[in-house]
C-alpha cells in the first residue's frame, strides 16, 4: 500500500502439525514481507476450541523455528483479543447491521443462501442462537494479485452469515478482520482456498470502517487425491524431514526455481533476492463459493 510501511502475517489454526500445504503459505507470506523491506507476523488463530488439538499451536511455531522463520513481534494468540471481538460484534448489532437469528441447522435450505428468515425479527417460538450480518444487494469486488478481479454477490451465493456461532463463538470472518486492521496487517498473502471468503471480510471491513488490506492467494498444494492438504486430517506433515529440501520444494511450488543449496541461510538469501511474485502460477480456477458451508450455517 503506497506511502504505508508493509505488514504480512501467516495466521495458522492450531488444528494439527505443520504440512507442506502450510510451509508454502507461509514461505510466500515471509518473502513477500521480506521483499517490501516490511514486518511479518505469525497470529495463532485459536478460537474454535472443538477443532484444536492439544500442543498444536507450539509446534506450528517450533516447526517455523526449523525453518528459519519467526514473528518480528510477539505471536498473537487471537483468544486473547476476544473483547475486541465482542465489541465490533456489539456495533453492528447496534447499528442494526447484524441481527440474531433462531434457526438451526435443520431449519435452512441445504447448498442455498440464507432466506432471511429471522431478518425482520425471531419468528414466533424462537429464541436468539447466532448472529448474522445484514448482508446487502451490491457485489463485492476485490483484485488480487493473482486471481486478478473477483466479483461476488454476496446476497445470491451465501446471504446474511453467521458472524456469531450458535455455541457463542465468535466467527471466524469477524475476528480475522478486526485483528488484521488491529494488527496494521497491509496485505494478506494465504492459499486460494480462502479467496472466497475474502468478499465476505472485506464487506466486514466496509461496515465497521476498517482499512482493506492488499491480498495474493496463493495455488493449494493438493494431496494425490486432489484434494488440499489438512493439518486436522494429518496430511504431509513436515516433522523429520529435511529443511533444506522441503523449503527448496516450496519455492519450486512458487514458480522460484532455487539451485541447488546446502543450508537454510543460503536458500534464504537466494530467495529474498530473487523473490519475484509475478512468476507464482495463477490458481487454476477460482474455489467454489463457501457461503453455505457448516460454518456458514451454524
Amino acid at each position: 500500500m503506497p506511502g504505508q510501511a508493509y505488514v504480512g502475517r501467516f495466521a495458522p489454526s492450531p488444528t494439527g502439525d505443520l504440512h507442506f500445504g502450510s510451509l508454502v503459505a507461509a514461505v510466500g507470506s515471509f518473502l513477500q514481507a521480506r521483499s517490501h523491506d516490511g514486518q511479518w507476523l505469525v497470529r495463532i488463530e485459536d478460537i474454535d476450541p472443538p477443532r484444536e488439538v492439544p500442543d498444536s499451536a507450539e509446534g506450528i511455531l517450533a516447526e517455523l523455528a526449523r525453518f528459519g522463520m519467526h514473528s518480528d513481534l510477539p505471536v498473537l494468540y487471537q483468544s486473547t483479543r476476544g473483547a475486541d471481538h465482542q465489541r465490533a460484534l456489539e456495533l453492528l448489532l447496534e447499528r442494526e447491521l447484524a441481527f440474531p437469528c433462531g434457526c438451526s441447522r435443520t431449519d435452512l435450505p441445504r447448498g442455498r443462501p440464507y432466506p432471511g428468515t429471522c431478518r425482520a425479527g425471531l419468528p414466533a417460538g424462537r429464541v436468539p442462537r447466532s448472529v448474522r450480518v445484514r448482508i446487502a444487494n451490491d457485489p463485492v469486488t476485490i483484485q488480487d494479485q493473482l486471481a486478478g478481479s473477483f466479483r461476488e454477490d454476496l446476497a445470491a451465493t451465501c446471504g446474511d452469515f453467521v458472524i456469531r456461532r450458535a455455541d457463542g463463538l465468535i466467527a471466524y470472518q469477524l475476528a480475522v478482520v478486526v485483528d488484521d486492521a488491529w494488527q496494521g496487517v497491509t496485505e494478506v498473502v494465504r492459499g486460494a482456498d480462502l479467496l472466497d471468503s475474502t468478499p465476505r471480510q472485506v464487506y466486514l471491513q466496509g461496515l465497521l470502517g476498517l482499512p482493506t488490506p492488499a491480498y495474493l492467494h496463493l495455488p493449494v498444494v493438493t494431496g494425490a487425491d486432489g484434494a488440499k492438504l489438512s493439518k486436522r486430517l494429518r496430511s504431509d506433515p513436515l516433522a523429520g524431514r529435511s529443511a533444506p529440501a522441503c523449503l527448496r520444494q516450496a519455492l519450486h511450488f512458487l514458480g522460484q526455481p532455487a539451485p541447488p543449496a546446502s543450508n537454510l541461510e543460503e536458500l534464504w538469501e537466494w530467495a529474498i533476492e530473487h523473490w519475484n511474485p509475478h512468476t507464482i502460477p495463477r490458481p487454476a480456477a477460482m474455489p467454489a463459493n463457501s457461503g453455505t458451508s457448516a460454518e456458514a450455517l451454524y
